[in-house]
């Protein structure tokens, strides 16, 4: 990572390692789409989406993209598990290797909406 600090999330993925700039550059294409509405900047130095309150986030890691969501629920942590993705309380990580769990993370995406709609 560049040692400036990035203004944009496009200065994030540009500064991060090359091996890292797909999957962010699909998870920064994936949440514009699910949720137009969201606002989107760097906030704690990573890049996040608001939507009515915080919307997801991702960060890098040394060998992974952290995908960040609230309404990351066990049932979604177990079916993402079973496809080869390390999870956390609120996070998901995708290695540099793998492909991005597109229609899991829409559907995160669009509940998390919900819920920060109520």
């Amino acid at each position: 990572m560049n040692s400036k600090k990035p203004k944009t999330i496009d200065e994030f993925i540009n500064f991060s390692p090359e091996e890292s700039q797909e999957i962010m550059i699909k998870l920064k294409r994936l949440i514009e789409i699910t949720e137009p509405n969201a606002e989107s900047g760097i906030s704690w130095n990573v890049p996040i989406y608001k939507y009515n309150g915080i919307l997801a986030g991702f960060s890098l890691a040394k060998k992974h993209v952290s995908f960040g969501i609230d309404s990351l629920t066990e049932e979604m942590r177990k079916i993402l598990e079973e496809k080869g993705y390390k999870t956390g309380k609120k996070t998901i990580q995708i290695k540099f290797n793998q492909d991005i769990p597109s229609e899991e993370l829409i559907s995160l995406v669009k509940e998390q909406a919900k819920l920060n709609e109520i």
